[in-house]
């Protein structure tokens, strides 16, 4: 760290500052514990800390004895306050952003910032730590060698579906944040839209309350659904679209053979979705067409 350090007089005897540097500083997505030694003293040691909401960060401030002022970095202020932010780092001085839990920018605010400030040939330097979405990942089961972060599904239902069904042939296991309010509904739209997949719940991670199932996506809306009221943050790790063989064919050529052999037409899009790993609506589509609406 260093602090405005002026070099070389300049026009009218006036001296120039370096300008500052903005970090990037991971905070704890629950345990306050976990906040690593370089974020404290990174934290301590800036001109001004840029966070969503300065009675969380201030809490997290006073845990680890920061006396840094801190001003207010959120979605609805985020243009013109980044405009403030950038003319301090201008002047010379560092600044953190933080963003309430875990990485800032990852489905919070601060790409923007970061983009603009990179623009203009500021340092911008990553201050890594907690992510709920590496935390869930890490310890759901499933694969973790390619992954895609989906973050926050569109909150209404019809948009939704249809982003399900964009994401229905990704082979890579699926990450994706969710409000407790909106889980049962997503669960449910996953179940139908994508199949009853393999999935893992990751729920109030590193908190008290903490919660991590795995089971297929109907199960895991069982269990939800018996707490009555869900609480708390989310992440949902799923199984990613089964690898197709060669042997089962297209939807349509499967769907005939065991059509031939005597199935109802039900019978049969359910056995053709369980073979190919696809919902048994998306069979439906592809065998029936317009009979299908």
């Amino acid at each position: 760290m260093r602090a405005a350090a002026a070099v070389g007089g300049l026009e009218d005897g006036l001296d120039i500052p370096h300008p500052g540097t903005l970090y990037v500083v991971a905070t704890p997505i629950g345990n306050l514990a976990d906040m690593t030694f370089r974020a404290v003293w990174i934290l301590r040691e800036v001109a001004l800390i840029a966070c969503e909401d300065t009675r969380r960060t201030a809490r997290l401030l006073q845990a680890h004895e920061i006396a840094t002022p801190m001003t207010s970095f959120f979605e609805h202020n985020e243009r013109w306050k980044g405009e403030r932010i950038l003319r301090t780092l201008r002047d010379g001085r560092d600044v953190a952003l933080v963003s309430d839990a875990g990485t800032p920018g990852i489905s919070d605010p601060g790409f923007r910032l970061v983009r603009e400030a990179r623009a203009e040939g500021l340092a911008v330097v990553p201050v890594p730590g907690a992510s709920a979405a590496v935390a869930a990942l890490s310890v759901s089961g499933l694969p973790t060698d390619r992954f895609l972060f989906v973050g926050f599904l569109p909150s209404r239902s019809h948009a939704r579906r249809q982003a399900l069904q964009d994401l229905a042939k990704q082979r890579e296991t699926l990450v994706v944040y969710e409000a407790p309010t909106r889980v049962l509904s997503t669960l449910a739209d996953m179940a139908d839209v994508w199949g009853n997949r393999d999935a893992f719940l990751c729920r109030e991670a590193t908190k008290v309350h903490e919660e991590y199932v795995r089971a297929s996506l109907s199960v895991l809306r069982e269990r939800l659904a018996e707490k009555g009221e869900v609480k708390g943050e989310i992440v949902l790790v799923v199984e990613g679209a089964p690898e197709p063989t060669a042997a089962d064919g297209d939807a349509e050529t499967v769907y005939a053979a065991l059509a031939a052999e005597g199935m109802t037409r039900r019978e049969a899009v359910k056995e053709t979705a369980r073979r190919l790993g696809l919902p048994a609506r998306e069979v439906y589509r592809r065998v029936l067409g317009d009979e299908a609406e």
